[in-house]
């Protein structure tokens, strides 16, 4: 009598009984295989909805940009409008999850346009951290160390020697503690000179910074620690 044939299917040219181990172990790798495809795309999902939150707080000019060369359209950007505008959790959680749904309707490139807007602002918030930083850096030099002034005139021979010095004088006046302070153990007081004397600093390093080339970041003379 006749064997009853064996139920498979071939894999490269090999042939897979149902029930054997090799078509076990096949049919694990697959599951294996579409489960982290689920896994993949949940993860990208929640991506671009983190990313969708993240554009909340994009600039309008970067927004715009986006809007212009098509990689965002006005159903995005209503969404994202109303999103702002919604202050109860529930309410926001749900319009989030919205956003999210557009979000993934964006192809690659829009993606890519997107992380790029947001980075350029980030990277701009930062420089003019560091900025403001450098600024007050050089207004306590200015103040501290009288070679500071030479050093700062150097790096910047256009400011107005003679306002800049005047106001250097000045914040140091201001700055000497009085008997009460002194006694209390309190900070002295800046007056209007110390202020005016960070504004006229920072403006001199914007119009530096505007310059090609010529953007500065802490010098060696402005890293000498005072004298005490």
């Amino acid at each position: 009598m006749s064997r009853k044939p064996t139920k498979g299917y071939f894999v490269r040219g090999q042939f897979v009984a149902l029930g054997s181990e090799l078509d076990l172990e096949l049919k694990r790798e697959l599951k294996g295989t579409d489960s982290a495809s689920k896994t993949d795309l949940k993860r990208e999902s929640a991506e671009r909805q983190d990313l969708g939150e993240a554009m909340l707080g994009l600039r309008a000019d970067l927004t715009q940009r986006l809007l212009d060369q098509g990689h965002v359209d006005d159903a995005l950007l209503q969404a994202l409008a109303e999103t702002r505008r919604i202050t109860n959790f529930e309410g926001r959680r749900r319009q989030v999850q919205y956003v999210g749904k557009l979000m993934r309707k964006l192809d690659d490139d829009d993606i890519a346009a997107i992380r790029t807007a947001i980075t350029e602002q980030h990277q701009g918030s930062a420089r003019e951290t560091q900025a403001l930083h450098l600024a007050e850096h050089w207004r306590d030099r200015l103040i501290a160390n009288d070679d500071a002034v030479s050093d700062w005139l150097q790096a910047h021979p256009d400011t107005d020697s003679q306002q800049l010095r005047a106001l250097v004088r000045q914040a140091r006046k201001d700055g000497q503690p009085t008997a009460t302070e002194v006694s209390q153990g309190l900070a002295p007081r800046h007056g209007r000179a110390y202020r005016e004397l960070f504004q006229m600093i920072r403006a001199q390093l914007n119009r530096t910074q505007d310059e090609p080339g010529t953007a500065e970041e802490y010098p060696p003379c402005a890293l000498k620690t005072p004298p005490a």
